[in-house]
């Protein structure tokens, strides 16, 4: 089989995976604002313990051996054409590429708080960043987490669990967190954070201040469109799902009124030749699941057949969101089925087998020490 070349636009968690997957048959080019994966997940371990969370979640790229075969660029993308088969590059010299593709998939995410930014960052700029938001929290005596979703449950529970003397507040609209998974996954997790004593509040819904930055870790009173009155902490966690898609660089005509990439059932972006989109940054579905549910090994295949001119299959998401939502914890791993059902890992096994095996060689490929 000739071998074609395949841009992967954006190697967070599934780009870093497409592009391994690619590897074997394609000569594959991944771009990245990152020097390594800087994954958007477990954000309560990140901030609570951060040096655990950096262990599996902020690894250089040169640390996996299934981007041996890849060529990494560090960079922006600063645009696109379809018809010429190009995408254009800012380096970090100020220099600006084109990087010819026959494929393209574009994984580019979502920024989404502090935890989940565009920058383009080095590996000391990173390593700070960690450390700084994990001693802004150390030293708050109350936090405030605003959101129903899992970046503010895993939040509050972690920094309870971490800090036990610390009054820690999850305030979330509605009369549940957790509300696009399972009802049995809510129900496992809110005894969780019972135990830690997480001190919860239904029905708030914040109002953003005009010219405050929530992306930024704040101590301002809060005020809720929902009538409570005003409400203060030494540190506020604005984890409200204010997302935005990192697709700046794409022309409109492949984008959808929430400036997310439209994609077919087989993750093809209508209107091109060529052009693939996966995770969060694609309209897949209402949860954009593709993230979640390992989309990126049909889409290695997809790509293939796509140019070999034979059948592509289908993606299809699952009804409700799915996976940790805690992460890993001193007693072991909880993983939720999209059905809510609980499998428990241990401590143990998770040390020995989720994670040097199940994760850093069943999907990663191999990960060097």
């Amino acid at each position: 089989m000739t071998r074609r070349r395949v841009v992967v636009a954006g190697l967070g968690d599934s780009g870093l995976l497409t592009a391994i997957k690619l590897a074997g048959a394609h000569d594959v080019i991944g771009i990245s604002t990152k020097p390594g994966l800087l994954s958007g997940q477990e954000l309560g371990v990140r901030l609570a313990r951060p040096d655990d969370w950096a262990r599996d979640y902020w690894i250089p790229f040169e640390r996996f051996r299934g981007l041996d075969r890849v060529q990494t660029i560090q960079g922006t993308l600063t645009g696109a054409d379809f018809s010429a088969r190009t995408v254009t590059v800012r380096r970090t010299d100020g220099t600006h590429t084109a990087v010819g593709y026959d494929a393209l998939v574009i994984a580019t995410g979502v920024t989404n708080g502090f935890w989940r930014r565009p920058d383009v960052l080095t590996e000391a700029e990173i390593t700070h960043s960690l450390r700084a938001a994990h001693q802004r929290l150390a030293a708050a005596d109350s936090v405030m987490v605003l959101g129903g979703g899992p970046a503010a449950v895993s939040s509050a529970g972690n920094l309870a669990a971490v800090w036990p003397g610390k009054a820690v507040h999850l305030y979330f609209p509605g009369d549940r967190p957790l509300r696009d998974h399972h009802h049995r996954t809510w129900a496992a997790v809110r005894r969780r954070l019972e135990d830690a004593r997480v001190q919860m509040h239904a029905g708030h819904r914040a109002q953003i201040p005009a010219g405050s930055d929530v992306a930024a870790i704040t101590d301002e009173p809060v005020h809720w469109s929902t009538g409570q009155p005003p409400v203060s902490a030494d540190a506020v966690l604005w984890t409200i799902g204010a997302i935005t898609p990192n697709t700046a660089w794409l022309p409109e005509t492949v984008l959808d009124e929430q400036e997310f990439v439209r994609v077919v059932p087989d993750l093809r972006v209508p209107l091109t030749d060529g052009v693939f989109a996966i995770g969060d940054v694609a309209a897949t579905d209402p949860l954009r699941s593709s993230a979640r549910n390992r989309a990126d090994k049909l889409l290695a295949r997809n790509v293939t057949a796509w140019f070999e001119g034979a059948p592509l299959r289908q993606y299809r998401p699952a009804p409700h969101k799915w996976g940790s939502v805690l992460g890993t914890q001193p007693d072991g791993l909880e993983v939720f089925a999209p059905t809510g059902h609980r499998f428990r890992f241990p401590a143990w096994s998770v040390q020995r087998v989720v994670r040097p095996w199940i994760v850093g060689r069943g999907i990663y490929g191999g990960i060097r020490g």
